[in-house]
């Protein structure tokens, strides 16, 4: 889908349909993020999919550049998000309302001359927003984001920095895991 702003009719979806007109996308990337994105070619393969995403068993990884320089190799984020109904398109942090929101990372590298540092994300829910606002709560916002950044995080790329790099998931009809990778362009 094309998200909630009439002008963005130019999307993933509506120029797959003009080819395809029975597909399906089963995930969304944020506007700004690249890379895999899963599609199904008609509603039977779509439902079962579909369960894979709703059982968990799909795993997907993202690559992301992160503002500043993180102190641990790997964590993990466990904070519940929620739509932050005064500030659409917004989501928070809250834990009154916020559903589990859990984001795993590992450190690539460190650029001490950039004051920066690559990581591989794995999500484990899949929140809107989730690794967006999960990095800003780490004190390293993603570099490129004109959501959820500091002062000098916002204008230290001109694109969003954060890339779907693989999905693996077990195809619907022959049962075979499908490992699908993207390498990150940055």
């Amino acid at each position: 889908m094309s998200g909630k702003n009439p002008l963005n009719k130019d999307s993933v979806h509506y120029r797959l349909v003009q080819d395809f007109p029975s597909a399906t996308l089963l995930h969304r990337l944020d506007f700004g993020t690249s890379g895999i994105m899963l599609v199904a070619l008609n509603k039977q393969v779509n439902g079962l999919l579909t369960q894979q995403f709703q059982q968990r068993t799909i795993s997907k990884t993202y690559t992301a550049i992160l503002h500043g320089v993180l102190p641990d190799d790997e964590g993990e984020v466990d904070l519940p998000i929620a739509k932050d109904v005064d500030n659409f398109p917004f989501m928070k942090i809250c834990h009154e309302t916020g559903k589990p929101a859990q984001s795993h990372y590992r450190v690539i590298s460190r650029d001490l001359q950039e004051l920066s540092t690559k990581v591989t994300f794995r999500p484990i829910t899949g929140r809107t927003h989730q690794l967006r606002i999960h990095s800003l709560h780490l004190g390293h916002p993603i570099l490129g984001c004109d959501l959820y950044f500091n002062a000098q995080s916002r204008h230290m790329s001109s694109r969003l920095l954060l890339h779907a790099t693989t999905l693996t998931f077990i195809h619907p009809i022959s049962l075979e895991t499908i490992n699908c990778v993207c390498p990150s362009p940055f």
